[in-house]
């Protein structure tokens, strides 16, 4: 596994294990948010990854090299996922242990924040929704997903996506949910990527 997709994982289970399952179990949500550094619970508890470490109102507690049970503990938190929400996860297990690359984790992190920068010039309107199952930013509008992968088993790297509910013909549409482009392809136009979209469907 790569650096890129290891890192990826343990983000993941960071997002799953340690922000939304404990917010969902104390308020019955699981979306998360962008935060300036990485991203965050909506509600309470505030919880927070901040470039390697996780952040609450009371303790920043470091990440690589620790189980997600260890950093759990050390925050007051019980690691978990959100039972009963949905399936296909990640499937990562709290008792793992958490590896980032510096590299990989300042790729990962950008392509959230380019997203959501992008989703909120392309749709100002919306709030764009770090969701912990598919682990990608995004919003609907008019029955079109619009957002920000950091890699999945389809692209293995970070990708904007336009998905239609209904699907779509033409070259635009280049993956079997709608359109897909690299980051790195689209060099910053992700909103212009969002609009193109938009006007096909």
């Amino acid at each position: 596994m790569t650096e890129l997709a290891t890192t990826r994982r343990s983000l993941h289970g960071v997002a799953e294990l340690l922000l939304a399952g404990p917010q969902h179990r104390a308020a019955g949500r699981i979306e998360l948010r962008v935060a300036d550094g990485g991203f965050a619970t909506v509600v309470a508890p505030a919880l927070r990854l901040d470039g390697d470490h996780l952040v609450t109102n009371s303790v920043r507690v470091p990440l690589a090299g620790r189980t997600y049970l260890d950093v759990a503990a050390a925050a007051g938190l019980t690691a978990g996922e959100p039972e009963g929400v949905y399936s296909g996860g990640p499937g990562v297990r709290p008792d793992e242990t958490i590896t980032l690359d510096a590299a990989a984790l300042t790729t990962l992190l950008r392509g959230f924040a380019d997203g959501d920068r992008a989703l909120r010039e392309f749709a100002p309107d919306a709030t764009p929704v770090l969701w912990p199952e598919h682990f990608d930013v995004a919003i609907t509008l008019d029955e079109v997903n619009y957002g920000v992968s950091p890699g999945d088993g389809y692209l293995g790297e970070p990708y904007a996506y336009v998905g239609p509910f209904e699907p779509r013909e033409g070259g635009f549409w280049n993956a079997p949910f709608g359109a897909a482009r690299p980051l790195t392809d689209l060099d910053g136009a992700i909103t212009e990527f969002f609009r193109a979209g938009r006007d096909l469907v």
